[in-house]
């Protein structure tokens, strides 16, 4: 199957179902904007997955997902970091630290965890090798990709309708001259809360998603939730002085002790009393 192009014209989740129904073994390789993924399918199923901006060896995956205490991970990674995971696992296994069903749940978490994360890629250039095998020594898995179907055109229907809402995340955001009375009641994530603490006209959108290492659909999704609560309203960026672009700040950076507390018991102030 010879299958190439940019994900602006053939998205994960219609690669996902091509590779489903034709039941390909090979590798998928995807180059995102700021990072690569590898994906190795065994007749339709994933077994293996990789960002390359994330580690991804077992010792790593088991200390993730709780498998490993954070003494256990750094004695291996000092005494076992050259070995291959196939050889670490089957140490761990006999050793009695975990069964192989523990490995191979933890794996097929991680693997599943990359898919996830390219629904929210709207760009990359992908290419998919039948010859190309997985990296030598890794652990496979067989994960069938229906569910991961499913989750992908969910979450493709929710980045349409969030593109409408929010088509341009070059504006500013700004708190709300009259707060909605239903703020009492407003519970913020921690996510939301590192966005509020951005929020400034002449923060853009997108130097916010930046700052806060979150992608377009993760940053659409959490303003959304503002906008509909009453906290904020989209306003033209305003216009910064000429001059060397620096990181954005919050507005808590540079300021005392005594500052910060009162700039932050206002901000809750406003967000579940006024």
């Amino acid at each position: 199957m010879a299958l190439k192009g940019n994900l602006r014209d053939f998205s994960i989740t219609q690669l996902l179902n091509l590779i489903n129904l034709a039941r390909k073994t090979g590798m998928l390789r995807i180059r995102g904007p700021e990072a690569e993924a590898e994906i190795y399918f065994r007749d339709g199923k994933l077994a293996y997955a990789a960002l390359s901006h994330t580690p991804n060896d077992l010792a790593t995956v088991l200390y993730r997902e709780k498998k490993l205490t954070a003494g256990q991970y750094k004695a291996i990674r000092s005494r076992a970091g050259q070995t291959s995971d196939k050889a670490l696992g089957l140490l761990l296994v006999n050793a009695g630290y975990l069964s192989q069903e523990d490995i191979l749940r933890s794996l097929q978490a991680a693997y599943v965890d990359v898919i996830k994360r390219l629904f929210a890629w709207a760009e990359g250039h992908f290419a998919f090798d039948a010859q190309a095998s997985p990296p030598e020594g890794k652990i496979l898995t067989r994960i069938g990709l229906e569910n991961l179907i499913i989750e992908g055109a969910r979450r493709l229907r929710e980045w349409e309708q969030l593109q409408s809402e929010i088509p341009d995340l070059n504006m500013a955001l700004k708190f709300t001259d009259h707060p909605n009375a239903s703020l009492r009641n407003l519970n913020l994530s921690v996510e939301e809360w590192r966005v509020v603490s951005f929020i400034n006209p002449k923060n853009t959108m997108r130097q916010i998603a930046r700052a806060t290492k979150m992608n377009d659909l993760e940053i659409r999704r959490i303003v959304y939730g503002l906008l509909q609560a009453g906290l904020v309203e989209l306003v033209r960026p305003e216009q910064r002085q000429a001059a060397p672009p620096k990181p954005i700040r919050t507005a808590l950076e540079g300021k005392s002790t005594e500052e910060q507390r009162s700039l932050l018991n206002r901000l809750i102030s406003r967000i579940r009393g006024l």
